[in-house]
């Protein structure tokens, strides 16, 4: 991968859902390398977006253009349209992650996660359709993976109302490429952590509340245990972006994009406590409502990603959950 960054300096961005996880780190990292960064943000706190993720201190003396925020939803076209129209790079990071919350209340997920994103679209394709678009996609609406690794040609097969609404965003994402030539790239995450994740919960992603209980020397469930999943670290995800970002070669491609090489969920929580010398676990049989909406083990095969972009991830899980821990052992209370 290359390491020239100038490309970033004094480059208009727009990065939505930039108050939450993975939306916050990728801003810091633009403002650190001289962007002029815009965030769009809902501003929806019980699904990550927390203004501590942005307020880091490290930012007090910075010589870069600041971070400019608008609260709003991508689909509120006018509030966003002129900073749209002046952007060459837009992160669409925005979007609802709960599963649980998307069976519950379907039509809100597919307001937040579908109508928004076509919104959002339409207005690029109106107003700067030259602009370079990258979209956060999930491996989750593959469904219980027929094979191992999965790859990109892996059949399509959502287990609940979030990976269907999402598997249409990325859908949406994909056709206006095809049909206006928009230059945009979609990603399809795996499990993402590090800091800034939500940990008050497991709204977000279920090494949240692993991690809170490791800080707070409490006990956590492991439902299951046995299944297999990779993770990929923030820092190498941001990494990831930028990469996509500044490939031509991967303009109109959709790509799985993994990080660390896979591991029990049993393996995983034994190394978070011994890592956090705090919490425990209790080792339980899966929840019925929940094992519905499971899709067993996954890892990926993310070898297309690598090759268009020379992309490697650097941070290994131990090293990754040893930074996260630190992360929330001193700014917890802005979490909890």
């Amino acid at each position: 991968m290359t390491t020239d960054t100038d490309w970033c300096r004094n480059l208009p961005v727009v990065v939505t859902g930039g108050m939450g996880f993975i939306g916050s780190n990728l801003a810091l990292r633009l403002e650190s390398l001289g962007a002029r960064v815009t965030l769009i943000d809902k501003m929806l706190t019980d699904y990550g977006a927390n203004p501590q993720n942005i307020a880091d201190p490290i930012r007090v003396n910075r010589t870069t253009p600041p971070l400019q925020v608008i609260e709003a939803d991508i689909g509120a076209t006018a509030l966003i349209e002129k900073v749209v129209s002046e952007a060459r790079v837009i992160f669409n990071i925005a979007g609802q992650t709960s599963h649980m919350d998307s069976m519950k209340d379907p039509l809100e997920d597919m307001r937040l996660n579908q109508e928004s994103n076509l919104r959002f679209l339409d207005l690029i394709r109106r107003v700067n359709p030259t602009a370079r678009v990258v979209f956060s996609s999930t491996r989750q609406f593959y469904g219980p993976p027929r094979y191992l690794p999965v790859d990109e040609d892996h059949p399509i097969n959502p287990p609940d109302i979030n990976g269907v609404h999402k598997y249409a965003a990325e859908s949406y994402h994909m056709l206006y490429a095809k049909i206006y030539g928009m230059r945009t790239t979609a990603l399809r995450l795996t499990n993402v952590f590090g800091p800034r994740m939500r940990i008050r919960d497991a709204k977000q992603t279920f090494l949240g509340i692993w991690v809170r209980h490791a800080v707070e020397g409490t006990r956590f469930e492991v439902w299951g245990g046995d299944q297999l999943r990779d993770f990929s670290y923030v820092e190498d995800l941001v990494d990831a972006l930028l990469a996509t970002a500044h490939s031509d070669a991967s303009v109109g491609h959709v790509y799985n994009l993994g990080g660390c090489p896979a591991v029990s969920l049993l393996d995983l929580a034994e190394l978070l406590v011994r890592i956090a010398g705090s919490g425990s676990f209790e080792r339980k049989i899966f929840p019925e409502e929940r094992k519905k909406i499971d899709i067993g083990d996954y890892y990926c095969d993310d070898t297309p990603f690598r090759t268009a972009t020379g992309w490697q991830p650097h941070v290994d899980l131990e090293e990754g959950l040893r930074r996260t821990i630190a992360y929330y052992r001193a700014n917890a209370e802005h979490y909890l």
